[in-house]
């Protein structure tokens, strides 16, 4: 088997909702790289699929371990795809650090969307799912997606990084497009926006 393997044949989830214990509370280590973990991550393939992302941890579907997905382009649109346990980011300090402000949004708080600052650079170390040690360089999109994910394994929304204007801007946005989103979604599809007859 290969990773390959693990992006097809999934079934989708529910999308776990900011302010579930689970989604702020930190992650369990990856011990067993089997059968269990290799439906998990399958599951989560599809359910990422179905609600159009580019990255999901383990918490966003409910689940308290700490493994995430990601298909998602680099700073050149070369798209990545892969798993990562037990995650471990590193970023750029001092003169090599440069920030890039761009809108950032969260699948566990479907419609909003708010400018977040974070490096242009990312190194994350920790296994795929097989338990083989991996490397994943990210610039771009795809070290937000890095940045963003290890997040979530460590009990933290990226909500929790704006500031309070910011975060009730973006509160203001979710709640305005939440009739779009069914609490099991994606599971049943997001409703088309509403039509003024």
């Amino acid at each position: 088997m290969t990773e390959a393997d693990l992006t097809k044949g999934g079934k989708v989830l529910p999308i776990t909702r900011w302010g579930t214990p689970v989604m702020h509370a930190v992650t369990r280590p990856v011990t067993d790289f089997g059968n269990e973990l290799h439906t998990l991550v399958r599951d989560m393939f599809a359910t990422m699929a179905a609600a159009d992302g580019v990255g999901l941890a383990a918490t966003q579907v409910g689940v308290d371990l700490a493994v995430f997905i990601y298909e998602c382009p680099d700073a050149d649109d070369v798209i990545h795809r892969g798993v990562v346990c037990n995650p471990t980011v590193t970023l750029p300090e001092g003169k090599d650090r440069n920030l890039e402000a761009a809108e950032e949004g969260c699948l566990s708080y479907p419609g909003g969307y708010q400018s977040l600052a974070r490096p242009d650079h990312a190194v994350c170390v920790g296994q795929d799912a097989f338990g083989n040690e991996i490397r994943v360089e990210g610039t771009g999109m795809l070290a937000r997606c890095l940045q963003h994910e290890t997040d979530h394994l460590n009990g933290m929304v990226f909500g929790d990084r704006l500031s309070g204007r910011s975060r009730r801007q973006l509160a203001k946005k979710v709640d305005e497009l939440s009739y779009r989103y069914p609490g099991d979604w994606p599971v049943s599809p997001k409703a088309s926006f509403a039509t003024i007859g």
